[in-house]
């Protein structure tokens, strides 16, 4: 009844004989993994595998959604579907005991053997209704991370989610807290093409699980409220784990949610390719400002119970093991302060250089009319909070309202404070905008992890601190221009300057990676790829049927006099189709599409007369023109949205023609090969009426 591996006893008392749940033939081969490496490998036979369920169960990222929790060492915790034990090794390091409960003996064999060194563990193997009855009703934590999703599969009950927190709310001691982790099924991310995380669905969720198949069901918030209320749960806390909860870099609360431009890391379908239908990151900049962020996070992490002191924690272990370390924001009786530790041993040199090098800043920074937060050390390092909004939020508040003298006095006085501390012998490499906290005139850096006794030039820093404020944020591109005009005499941007700063920055990642893989380079190698939205209209010629006419009856063109081809047909990778010519026409024009392109023009007839050539100048009858590049004859670049030819028509109307007869081939482009195309052309504006 019992099996034993190291110090690990499997309890097979209410095992059914059978694993009912399995992945196949990759358990086997994680099983294998576990037996014979040992954990501080897992990560680079993640890498080397790149494979989805590898990185899944194996990562030690998983462990971050309840690294933060305040367990202590006499705390009794009940992990209800503990699988392969991602998250096990972190509560039976935090906790005295760690009771665990699994359906697959092999997962739970799985789990035994990663901890095997561990002697507080204990796994129940079976269904969690036949394994309740055994279990003790004093624990301090109980956990479902990922698993309430699946109460009706444990339940079978006509309220499983009810029955499913009833039964594990007696089990929890008073003054206990019971922690579920599980996907919102309104999060943002499957509105934006995500497919529903158990069903492999789109909108599956959104749409309230039409198909009625599967045993897992997510929920909104207002969903898992109305279940605790049903229960009698007075006292819960919402937390909110970004990108989700699998793998959080951060966890936001109702008492620190995120601000605008913080949710940038949007890109993480590792378990399977998506579509990207909008910008995450704007989105979630909008409904940060309508206040509706709590409704649309990817994911919820619900304390029932005590609310801890902790209302945000982010990590910073997406890295190597010497540099990775954990920022919280605690809750004191006076206000807050922030706490940064190593999340390992080897990053404990990492913590306390901090302290030791921001010391050797303050007289520095001092000079430079900077302050820096105090510090100080009781096992981990304590910094006070400071109050404000960061350099890079009111310099996004300039841009947003068009105050370009006050956002570049901002960046005058920026440089001017680097171009004091550029000689000194300890430099922070890292001190950007998002590192400055802005209160009155009072300017605080909060951040300066990456110290070191070394000089760095001021006009590296300068431009690096913009090459972060630019980096992957296109709506800032305007403010770009406000710096071209306000520093014309130095070139700021000049690409062999850029190019310096790009390529410091990919060197300084890769000593702060230390030779692993960042979590968004693992995505690629596990390949599974994020289709645009324009991508799949191109491929399945949805825009073929977007063509634009505009009829100039005397006023000019205009959308109102505007109309789309309904009929078209398709001949090979041409498109054909007739335009109707009344008799009041002055001019036509054809918008082929609303992007970067090339259009080859293989004909226009009227009348049975050829007039194609009309477009290079050639043609006799009804001149045409168009706002883009000629490549050949019948070939043109256009390198913006708004491509498009027009013809005169009035003679051609005159001498009897009543339709034009087109037939065309569009090549959609990318910006990115647009813009590379336009600088070819040596082209420094945007494309207009070329002729």
């Amino acid at each position: 009844m019992q099996e034993q591996i190291g110090k690990i006893i499997l309890d097979k008392k209410h095992y059914p004989g059978v694993d009912l749940y399995c992945d196949g033939t990759i358990e086997d081969e994680i099983l294998e993994i576990v037996q014979k490496e040992k954990p501080e490998n897992y990560r680079k036979i993640i890498e080397e595998r790149a494979s989805w369920p590898i990185f899944y169960h194996l990562s030690s990222m998983r462990e971050n959604i309840v690294d933060w929790l305040p367990i202590g060492k006499n705390d009794k915790v009940l992990e209800v579907g503990s699988g392969c034990g991602a998250i096990t090794g972190a509560l039976a390091r935090k906790a005295g005991s760690v009771t665990c409960i699994d359906l697959s003996r092999k997962r739970s064999m799985i789990n035994a053997y990663r901890h095997q060194d561990m002697d507080n563990i204990y796994i129940h193997v079976g269904n969690f209704k036949d394994v309740e009855k055994d279990l003790a009703c004093d624990y301090d934590y109980v956990m479902l991370i990922g698993v309430f999703e699946y109460g009706r599969g444990y339940m079978g009950s006509d309220t499983p989610y009810e029955d499913f927190m009833n039964i594990l709310l007696k089990h929890l001691k008073k003054g206990g807290r019971m922690v579920i982790a599980i996907e919102n099924k309104l999060g943002l991310k499957y509105f934006a093409g995500c497919r529903e995380d158990h069903s492999g669905r789109y909108f599956d969720g959104i749409e309230d699980y039409p198909a009625g198949e599967g045993s897992a069901r997510t929920f909104s918030r207002p969903g898992l409220e109305k279940i605790m209320k049903t229960c009698g749960v007075e006292e819960y806390s919402f937390y909110y784990p970004y990108p989700d909860y699998k793998f959080p870099t951060t966890v936001f609360s109702d008492d620190k949610l995120p601000k605008v431009g913080e949710l940038y890391q949007n890109i993480r379908n590792f378990d399977r390719d998506r579509v990207q239908l909008f910008d995450e990151q704007k989105a979630f900049d909008m409904v940060i400002r309508e206040g509706m962020f709590s409704h649309y996070s990817n994911s919820y992490m619900v304390v029932i119970g005590p609310k801890p002191n902790i209302v945000y924690a982010k990590y910073s272990n997406d890295r190597a093991p010497e540099y990775s370390i954990r920022t919280d924001i605690v809750k004191t009786e006076t206000g807050y302060e922030v706490i940064k530790s190593p999340a390992c041993c080897e990053a404990e040199k990492h913590v306390s250089n901090m302290e030791t090098l921001g010391d050797a800043l303050r007289s520095v920074y001092t000079e430079a009319g900077l302050a820096l937060n105090k510090c100080t050390r009781k096992n981990v390092l304590i910094f006070e909070y400071i109050e404000g909004i960061t350099l890079e939020e009111v310099l996004d508040e300039c841009l947003c309202a068009g105050k370009k003298e006050v956002f570049l006095a901002l960046i005058d006085r920026y440089r001017k404070a680097v171009s004091r501390i550029a000689e000194a012998d300890v430099a922070d490499y890292d001190l950007i905008f998002q590192n400055i906290m802005v209160n009155g005139d009072t300017w605080t850096v909060i951040d300066y992890e990456w110290t070191f006794e070394r000089k760095i030039s001021a006009d590296f820093m300068f431009r690096r601190a913009l090459y972060c404020y630019f980096a992957d944020r296109k709506n800032r591109e305007e403010a770009k221009e406000w710096l071209k005009e306000h520093y014309a005499s130095e070139d700021l941007f000049a690409e062999d300057a850029w190019s310096k700063v790009i390529l410091a920055e990919q060197e300084f990642q890769q000593y702060v990676q230390g030779g692993y893989m960042a979590a968004s380079q693992l995505r690629h190698a596990i390949g599974n790829p994020v289709y645009s939205l324009d991508y799949l209209l191109d491929k399945v010629g949805a825009l073929s049927n977007r063509i634009q006419i505009y009829e100039d009856k005397g006023n000019g063109f205009s959308e109102e006099a505007s109309y789309y081809i309904g009929k078209i047909a398709r001949v090979g990778d041409f498109y054909e189709f007739d335009i109707k010519l009344n008799q009041d026409l002055i001019n036509v024009r054809i918008d082929p599409c609303d992007r970067p392109c090339i259009v080859n023009v293989e004909s226009v007839v009227c009348g049975g007369e050829e007039i194609a050539s009309s477009l290079a100048g050639k043609g006799k009858n009804g001149m045409g023109a168009h706002n883009g590049v000629r490549l050949t004859d019948s070939s043109f670049f256009f390198g913006d949205n708004d491509p498009h030819f027009r013809w005169n028509v009035e003679g051609l109307i005159k001498k009897g023609c009543t339709s034009l007869k087109v037939k065309l081939r569009i090549e959609y482009l990318s910006p990115e090969t647009a813009q590379r195309l336009m600088a070819g052309f040596g082209l420094k504006r945007k494309l207009g009426s070329g002729r």
